[in-house]
């Protein structure tokens, strides 16, 4: 797997496997920020939320792009020491981003004293964590006032995304193969 454009681009992502483990793949990464770009995202001027982050492969190509600060966020030790592998592989400026090695439902639990304009939401398909983290990101104010979030999830689920959440408004809905990426701001 490689970082797709930005001061990145072509470098290689190393990633682990196990169970629930699914690296964004590279035509799903260049969609995702196809469309986000194309809603206006400037990437200088976002704070990134990767919850799940597994190999950091939506953080890397968000602070590829310019990113700010991304903070990750992976309960897999293993998963969460490669992020750092590769950020120090990659010499990125430890102001730019943080690892947190912990259950996403623990970060989303706390307060956001500085919310985030883009939230990654990619939770292990089966687990029905998509719905929770939801929650837990608006109640604990984790979005920017016009943040957007971006939730992958399997295609074949059954779910509206426009009715789901009523403090959030879809802006994008598109299936690639097995997966499902929906967009979200208030």
């Amino acid at each position: 797997m490689r970082i797709i454009a930005g001061a990145l681009r072509g470098r290689p992502l190393k990633t682990t496997s196990g169970p629930g483990y699914r690296p964004a793949m590279g035509k799903v990464r260049q969609a995702l920020f196809s469309m986000l770009e194309a809603r206006g995202v400037r990437w200088e001027e976002c704070r990134v939320l990767d919850l799940f982050a597994g190999s950091g492969s939506l953080g890397f190509e968000a602070l590829s792009r310019g990113a700010a600060y991304v903070l990750f966020v992976e309960a897999a030790r293993k998963a969460a020491h490669l992020i750092e592998e590769n950020a120090r592989t990659f010499n990125l400026d430890p102001a730019r981003y943080a690892v947190r090695a912990e259950e996403a439902r623990q970060v989303l639990g706390k307060r956001c004293d500085t919310p985030f304009q883009i939230v990654f939401i990619d939770p292990p398909y089966g687990k029905h964590l998509l719905g929770p983290s939801l929650q837990a990101v608006m109640r604990n104010k984790w979005l920017a006032e016009e943040g957007i979030i971006n939730a992958e999830l399997e295609g074949r689920l059954p779910f509206s995304p426009k009715e789901a959440y009523p403090d959030l408004v879809c802006i994008g809905d598109r299936a690639y193969g097995q997966t499902r990426v929906v967009l979200w701001t208030r």
